[in-house]
């Protein structure tokens, strides 16, 4: 992973800040072996790196940045009709998550989540995180969940790529993860994000996002071109030492989740990360890759040996993410009150 130092900066890069250039997996490459070899690389490294030349139309990034944008510019009033539920489906208002509760205030950022669309009547729906999705209006905003609904399916066809990259990085076969209990019905989370233009203050705990590590296996994140977010390597270094990570248009930046690292025995790092804000806004779109809801999520007989024993006792993945997201979000009672 390349590193350099920008200078004075420009109009949407840090000055005289520590950048980090993370290694591009083509996925239009035919040769198979360098692209598991340079994933490998950046998971021993860093667990983050690029997706170029993934099959995702240019057209259609942009068009849901430009309706990410336009959900956000949205009064109060209206965005709150279509407030989070018990379900993780909506919008969540500044303040609503703390992520690093030790080191930060709230979260500085306001969100949306779009989850796999299961009928009420389904009885998958009586599971946390399956259930309908909770979509504005057409009147307000037409064509929205149009967007949104073409998004979700092709992202995860181009993660569905990059697993199998990473199971042959980890000597398995390349379809281990598209087993039925693994990715077969997987729990993933679109979430759209804005960080209004806040200068974030870490000596006073005022950050985008604070640090943390994500719950599943893979996320893939879309950008535009305002530096914000940053890697920690060693989460257990004293000071902690921060790079950010450079945007790259039309690329996707990935980086590996808690389970990853469960399943490879702690080879592949879920590493920390955090969002500063730089008195820019600040527009992203994160795409959580989670296993299925009762994936038991255990060592795999590649990364384990007497001499090297599992690190981490075996965990049903709901559970895990339930506790979770318990944990960093705020109780949907307070608003509640706060509406009544």
């Amino acid at each position: 992973m390349e590193k350099k130092q920008s200078g004075t900066g420009n109009a949407t890069g840090p000055a005289t800040k520590e950048v980090s250039f993370l290694n591009r997996i083509d996925l239009s490459s035919p040769d198979i072996h360098q692209s598991v070899s340079l994933l490998k690389q950046a998971c021993l490294d860093c667990g983050f790196f690029y997706v170029i030349n993934h099959g995702m139309s240019e057209e259609l990034m942009e068009e849901v940045f430009e309706q990410n944008k336009k959900f956000f510019e949205l009064p109060l009033s209206e965005k709150m009709k279509v407030l989070r539920n018990e379900k993780h489906r909506g919008y969540t208002p500044l303040f609503d998550e703390l992520l690093d509760p030790d080191n930060q205030v709230h979260d500085y950022k306001e969100g949306y989540y779009i989850g796999v669309e299961v009928p009420e009547d389904d009885p998958k729906a009586e599971k946390p995180f399956y259930g309908p999705n909770v979509w504005p209006s057409d009147d307000i905003l037409p064509g929205w969940r149009h967007t949104m609904e073409k998004y979700y399916p092709e992202a995860l066809e181009v993660a569905r790529a990059i697993v199998r990259i990473i199971a042959l990085a980890l000597d398995l076969e390349a379809d281990f993860f598209d087993k039925p209990e693994i990715l077969g019905q997987p729990l993933v989370l679109l979430r759209l994000l804005k960080y209004p233009g806040q200068i974030s203050d870490p000596s006073n705990g005022l950050y985008g996002a604070g640090a943390h590590t994500d719950y599943g296996l893979i996320t893939l994140l879309a950008t535009d071109d305002v530096y914000g977010l940053q890697i920690c390597k060693d989460k257990d270094a004293q000071p902690r030492v921060w790079e950010f990570i450079a945007p790259l248009k039309g690329a996707f930046i990935v980086n590996l989740g808690d389970m990853l690292e469960r399943w490879s025995n702690c080879l592949f790092k879920s590493t920390l990360h955090r969002v500063l804000g730089n008195g820019q806004e600040r527009y992203s779109i994160a795409y959580f890759v989670e296993p299925s809801y009762d994936c038991l999520v255990e060592c795999l007989p590649t990364c384990k040996s007497e001499k090297n024993p599992p690190k981490f006792p075996p965990v049903i993945y709901g559970d895990y993410l339930g506790q979770r997201y318990k944990d960093t979000h705020i109780d949907l009672n307070v608003y509640n009150k706060l509406q009544s």
